[in-house]
Parts: structure tokens; sequence; C-alpha cells
């Protein structure tokens, strides 16, 4: 069986944590900021869990993703 290759945009933008889950950035925080507030945009930057429905997709595309301890 051939080794399967790991999505490599996927890989720079998602995270497996500890527990499994798949940390992610938030989007829409790059530019066009200054029509965004000031609490908007400060919470832009922390990241976020991706959603159930799009794990199981993103997992596929990172068949060896291991949890990072």
């Amino acid at each position: 069986m051939p080794k399967q290759k790991t999505n490599r945009s996927a890989a720079k933008r998602f995270r497996r944590t500890a527990s499994g889950k798949l940390k992610r950035h938030h989007a829409f925080a790059r530019h066009i900021l200054t029509k965004k507030g000031r609490k908007r945009k400060r919470q832009l930057r922390r990241g976020t869990m991706t959603t159930a429905a799009d794990a199981g997709r993103v997992r596929a595309m990172m068949p060896y993703a291991a949890a990072r301890s």
C-alpha cells in the first residue's frame, strides 16, 4: 500500500490539539479592517476549533497529523 500524501495547504492552516480536535484561525482578519470594530478585530486574532461538519474533510486531507504533546 503506498503512502498517502498530506495536503500541504491544509497542514499549514490547521493544527491538531492534544485531544485530537482541530484548531484553525479566523477569516476576515487581514485587510479592510477600518470598518470592523475593535472588539471584532480583537476576537478574530484568537484561534477557534473546526466545526464537526468540516473536521472529517480536514482529517482526510491530513492522514498523518499526530496530536502534538
